[in-house]
């Protein structure tokens, strides 16, 4: 079983099995912001205000889309002073990009026309 945290996010609980874990680890990855905060951290360590700065995001967006990912164990965070920096707690979040972005390539990236997931917006009533 699945439950959202306080930051939104699936987490496994319960007597769920490794493939609960797996649809929140996909879940956490699901969003296009959150994607873009795992990349950006993949170049190194940065506060929420480098990541407001590069992302032009709002603070409150980029705070609880770290928290999430904080919250799923795939980013830590290390005080300096007043300040958090922020970077990937598993490089091997990495591979699994990596692979996801070999596995988009040798489909022709197909994905993007799922009738359910897809990013093509076009409207084919036309």
């Amino acid at each position: 079983m699945t439950m959202n945290n306080e930051s939104g996010c699936l987490a496994a609980t319960g007597s769920g099995s490794s493939l609960d874990a797996a649809v929140a680890l996909f879940h956490s990855l699901s969003d296009g912001t959150r994607l873009s905060i795992v990349r950006r951290l993949a170049e190194g360590e940065a506060r929420v205000a480098d990541l407001i700065g590069e992302l032009g995001l709002a603070q409150s967006t980029v705070s609880a889309h770290v928290a999430c990912l904080r919250d799923c164990g795939l980013v830590d965070g290390r005080p300096e002073g007043r300040q958090v920096f922020y970077s990937l707690a598993r490089p091997e979040l990495m591979d699994l990009l990596a692979s996801a972005e070999t596995l988009l390539a040798a489909t022709g990236n197909a994905v993007a026309l799922c009738p359910n997931y897809g990013t093509d917006t076009g409207d084919s009533r036309e």
